[in-house]
């Protein structure tokens, strides 16, 4: 008799499973995808999207339409509890689903409630879906005039913000006065020369950059800083990081340091063999590597095998994390930077090859009739 499967996010470590449901199906196994939204928005190109460099459907996935037309069952809701022992989901708001083997690809989360982040001018930049909502209300909001924008978080993310709020501000209109609240160092463990030319980039433009202070908290449309600071702000970004949500945790499952759900090599859990999962909302164990999207984008086709086996029998893959990837910042103005190890590329060659990596990577996946799709978020 079959098996139930049940997908708990759409996210990018979930998409090969996604676009083989047929190698489940075909089996007489039943596959459930649990998600909040019936698309899935690619990380890659968020900052883009926010820019306008590319439109809402060349950067999502339609997952609703990707697994309904593969033969199954989507429920656009959030689980909020897990438990293991009785192997149920708790929804938000329908009736637990039972399962035999669940993979949880969930993403992860912002904290931007200890910021007191609760403006509607204020934006985590996860989920992704965020930077369209973004971009939308300041194309409605914003006049003739200077329009001023805080970014807090110095890493990659906050810096790809800043330049492409820049550009979608520059290019409609109005004056940006973009600051970039950078917390102790701007980049940090980013190759120094990559950091050189990302300080040029947003200087170039008149973007105002931070270090030695953070965002403290939010309120009346103002970023209170640690060193004293208040910065007014008409839209401001959150990008200070992720974490895995709660839910692992709360649930009573092994987490890892990070809060992740600590899975061996084979994606599953340590604790509980019927659980798998990938991308930010897992922790592997063994040497600690950054949240970056690659690692999700490598686990696809191991996932795909184990969650196979786990249903049908047959030897598991081992998934290797390797902290050496590729990473290339869209600077919002069509030139990009790039690190590989002590690698370090500046200019349109380098957003070009971003462009050619994520728009391949999209067109892999976008399988069900997304660049047809002009509706909103």
């Amino acid at each position: 008799m079959g098996k139930h499967l049940v997908l708990v996010g759409g996210g990018h470590a979930h998409l090969t499973v996604l676009t083989h449901l047929g190698c489940y199906v075909g089996r007489g196994h039943r596959v459930t995808l649990i998600s909040p939204c019936g698309y899935h928005y690619y990380s890659g190109m968020g900052p883009g999207m926010l820019s306008g460099c590319y439109e809402p459907r060349q950067v999502r996935f339609n997952i609703r339409r990707m697994v309904q037309e593969r033969g199954g069952q989507f429920i656009e809701t959030s689980v909020t509890a897990v438990d293991p022992a009785a192997q149920k989901l708790y929804l938000d708001n329908d009736a637990p689903v039972s399962y035999d083997i669940t993979s949880f690809n969930v993403g992860s989360v912002v904290p931007t409630a200890e910021l007191g982040a609760t403006d509607e001018h204020i934006f985590a930049v996860k989920p992704v879906i965020n930077l369209c909502k973004a971009r939308n209300l300041i194309l409605r909001q914003t006049s003739k005039g200077i329009t001023r924008v805080v970014v807090a978080g110095g890493g990659p993310a906050g810096v790809e913000i800043a330049a492409n709020a820049w550009k979608l501000l520059n290019e409609n209109g109005t004056t940006p006065a973009v600051t970039l609240v950078a917390g102790n160092h701007l980049l940090r463990g980013v190759p120094a020369r990559a950091k050189h030319l990302a300080v040029a980039s947003l200087a170039a433009r008149g973007i105002t950059v931070l270090e030695g202070t953070r965002v403290h908290s939010f309120e009346n449309r103002c970023a209170a800083l640690t060193d004293g600071r208040s910065i007014p702000f008409d839209f401001a970004f959150v990008a200070v990081g992720v974490r895995p949500p709660a839910l692992f945790r709360e649930s009573g499952i092994a987490v890892g340091q990070d809060g992740g759900m600590l899975v061996n090599g084979y994606l599953q859990s340590t604790a509980h063999p019927q659980l798998f999962g990938g991308g930010d909302c897992i922790t592997v164990e063994g040497p600690t590597v950054a949240k970056v999207g690659v690692h999700a984008v490598r686990q696809n086709p191991i996932l795909k095998h184990n969650l196979q086996v786990a249903l049908d029998g047959g030897e598991k893959k081992r998934f290797v994390q390797t902290p050496n990837y590729m990473l290339i910042m869209n600077m919002g103005d069509n030139k990009g930077i790039m690190w590989r190890q002590g690698l370090v590329l500046n200019g349109g060659l380098a957003f070009l090859l971003k462009d050619f990596i994520d728009r391949r990577f999209m067109k892999k996946f976008q399988v069900s009739g997304e660049l047809d799709d002009f509706s909103g978020p």
